[in-house]
């Protein structure tokens, strides 16, 4: 029988932070011998038709009292809050960050997924968020209860580090193509930097399309589109050698509730560039040089220090190796869901 279910909408194996995040928790909770079911919920949500609403309701409703759902955000942050209130297994939610600070939203969608996840929150027995900063904005701005909040930081496998550098150097940027990435300021950015040696990478795929076109176009208009590339989605090996082939990593994102691929580029030694949003300063500490968001002036000027001083980027490079030999394993994040799951089991 199982203890519990990890409903999920979707492809679980979709490779960006959150769905790795998740799809790897149920795989190692299983092989704890703590038995949690896949349950897929359909893939519209945070958007989800009428039906798909009832249907995930529906589905949600059938779990049995004795067998707490762990509930992906991108659920738990548009459900019907008085459907949830129906549901009679305890609910885990476990946010990422909350769906209504996403970057691009119309401020009607923003406003109402804010009041709505407010809304789900009143019906959830434990929340599992995977940083101190996503934990104090949802007690801060949410109206949640610290004491049913779960602080479980991602874990991470030890990549195999070999460092053949690029020439010129390679400047590395992985997150999807929507506007919370960023990826519009770091173009301005290396529009300031045509003088340096460099060469882009943005690996991610298509999240936004009108937002991807744009990115292709500003390329263009500024020149710098025989110099960037935009790879799309990448396997681990491919990514694995991108990162070893970097000179730095950077990410200009709006905003972040963990920021997974910083604290990967930093196993790598990468020294970082990105912005004091979100969780990016506890995630990356001393390792990185953080700017404001929406500063391509100031983008431009930490990579340009990177890229010029030898000195500057070694000893960032020394303080992401430091700082990510103290970052948790999988085993340790699937420990924390299953010390809750046991819990609610017995109350």
């Amino acid at each position: 029988m199982n203890q519990a279910v990890f409903a999920i909408p979707g492809d679980k194996d979709r490779r960006t932070g959150g769905f790795i995040y998740e799809a790897r928790v149920l795989h190692e909770l299983n092989e704890m011998g703590c038995s949690i079911a896949h349950l897929r919920l359909p893939d519209s949500f945070p958007d989800p038709t009428v039906a798909d609403m009832v249907a995930a309701l529906d589905v949600l409703c059938a779990v049995p009292s004795d067998q707490p759902i762990i509930l992906d955000g991108l659920v738990f942050g548009a459900i019907d809050p008085d459907g949830l209130a129906e549901v009679q297994a305890p609910i885990i939610a476990m946010i990422h960050h909350p769906l209504g600070l996403e970057t691009g939203l119309p401020k009607a969608r923003s406003a109402f997924l804010l009041q709505n996840e407010a809304a789900a929150l009143r019906h959830a027995d434990h929340v599992v968020v995977p940083s101190s900063e996503t934990a104090r904005s949802l007690c801060r701005d949410f109206g949640a209860e610290a004491h049913r909040i779960t602080i479980a930081p991602p874990g991470f496998d030890r990549p195999v580090v070999n460092r053949q550098l690029s020439d010129p150097p390679l400047v590395l940027s992985v997150g999807l193509l929507a506007p919370r990435k960023g990826h519009d300021v770091l173009l301005d950015a290396l529009g300031h930097l045509e003088a340096l040696p460099w060469q882009v990478e943005i690996v991610g795929k298509t999240h936004d399309r009108d937002y991807a076109a744009a990115l292709f176009k500003q390329a263009r208009a500024l020149n710098i589109d025989s110099r960037v590339a935009f790879a799309g989605e990448l396997d681990q090996n491919d990514l694995t050698a991108r990162f070893n082939a970097a000179s730095v990593f950077v990410l200009a994102t709006r905003y972040e509730g963990y920021g997974m691929v910083l604290s990967e580029a930093m196993m790598y030694g990468l020294p970082i560039v990105s912005c004091r949003v979100g969780a990016v300063p506890t995630t990356v500490g001393k390792a990185g040089i953080l700017v404001a968001p929406d500063d391509p002036g100031g983008l431009a000027d930490a990579l340009q220090r990177v890229i010029q001083d030898t000195r500057e980027a070694q000893r960032l490079s020394r303080l992401s190796l430091q700082r990510s030999s103290t970052l948790p394993q999988w085993r340790d994040t699937a420990h924390e869901f299953s010390t809750i799951v046991a819990r609610l089991r017995c109350a």
